[in-house]
Order: C-alpha cells, then structure tokens, then sequence
C-alpha cells in the first residue's frame, strides 16, 4: 500500500471528489462560516454558529437569528431597515421630481 497524503483544510474530507469549483466554494462558506463574527449586542467578536441559522454569543450569551452560514444576510439588513422606517432611494427620486 502506497503512502496516503496528511488531509488538512476545510475540504480535508472530500479528496479528489465533486470538482475543483465545488471544492472552492465549499472552502469559502466553511471559512466564513467559523471565523468569529462581530457581536450585536455587546460588540465583541464571539458570535459562533449553534446551527443553522442561530447564532450565539459567546460572551454576552446573545442568541439570535440570521443566515446559515453567515449572521447576517444582505436580505436581512434591507429588512430591518424598512422596519426602522429608512426610506428607499425610489421614494426619494420621486419627491424630488414632482
């Protein structure tokens, strides 16, 4: 039997399967998804995965809401600003014109 390359990394398990662009995303969402993100509360970098879309502060205890991957998603932070009020950029080119 043939000496077996030292798996490291995020694709550590896949090996030479599923195709090199797969693998690449796969490492971006994976990278993305542990490294720890900011909190909203306390303003700490503890925010760590519980699963799939609750996110929980390590320091603060925190729990909330967001995308699978990533705390935040760019959908989420246009809703909470048309729940805050915010105007669009629609709204205001219109006022401006009549």
């Amino acid at each position: 039997m043939g000496k077996r390359t030292k798996k490291v990394g995020p694709t550590r398990g896949l090996g030479a399967r599923y195709g090199s662009s797969v693998r690449k995303r796969y490492i971006k969402v994976v990278t993305e998804m542990k490294k720890p993100h900011r909190c909203p509360q306390c303003g700490f970098p503890r925010v760590k995965r519980a699963s799939v879309g609750v996110w929980e502060c390590k320091k603060c205890g925190f729990t909330f809401t967001g995308g699978a991957y990533v705390p935040t998603t760019k959908l989420g932070i246009v809703a909470k600003r048309l729940a805050k009020g915010t105007p669009l950029e629609e709204t205001i080119n219109t006022e401006e014109i009549e």
